[in-house]
């Protein structure tokens, strides 16, 4: 079942004495929190007085945190947005959606996807056997990753020699 409120950062420190924090964001592109006029935190509606990227974070001015001892309270807190509210390119899934899904090869289940790991170059997902003995590494690229079916809840691969390690 899809979640309604989706987790898109964390709050790891102020910025400046007036109220601003920095946020670490949780998706591809930093600039995603930028298209947002309200966040959730602590499952309350926060409004979003002003945004922007500063390298791999976002500095926001938050209503109601207009100084930096109530800034610094909200360190370590994770910021979420409402679904309805977001717009994904077309293709594009929430991570959130994919955690968790089972995963297919050749047709048989060979685990549930239980990370995916961001590299440069393309992500990895990783894929943790039932019996938790063995883990696969999968790129995820087309020639890997055949079919991501969130509606229907599975994922289809195509695995090669080396993408299973022996034990965990």
């Amino acid at each position: 079942m899809k979640q309604e409120f989706l987790e898109v950062g964390q709050i790891v420190s102020t910025h400046g004495v007036r109220g601003e924090v920095k946020v670490m964001p949780w998706a591809d592109d930093p600039e995603f929190l930028l298209d947002f006029d309200t966040l959730y935190l602590g499952g309350r509606p926060v409004r979003v007085r002003g945004a922007r990227v500063q390298k791999t974070c976002v500095l926001l001015k938050l209503e109601g945190v207009d100084d930096l001892d109530t800034a610094a309270a909200l360190r370590e807190q994770v910021l979420r947005i409402r679904r309805a509210d977001a717009k994904l390119p077309e293709g594009s899934v929430f991570i959130a959606d994919l955690i968790g899904l089972p995963v297919l090869a050749d047709g048989e289940t060979i685990g549930k996807l239980t990370d995916i790991l961001s590299r440069p170059g393309n992500d990895v997902y990783v894929v943790t056997a039932a019996d938790k003995q063995r883990e696969y590494l999968i790129p995820a690229v087309p020639e890997f990753i055949l079919e991501r079916n969130v509606d229907e809840g599975f994922i289809r691969v195509r695995l090669i020699e080396g993408m299973a390690s022996d034990e965990i």
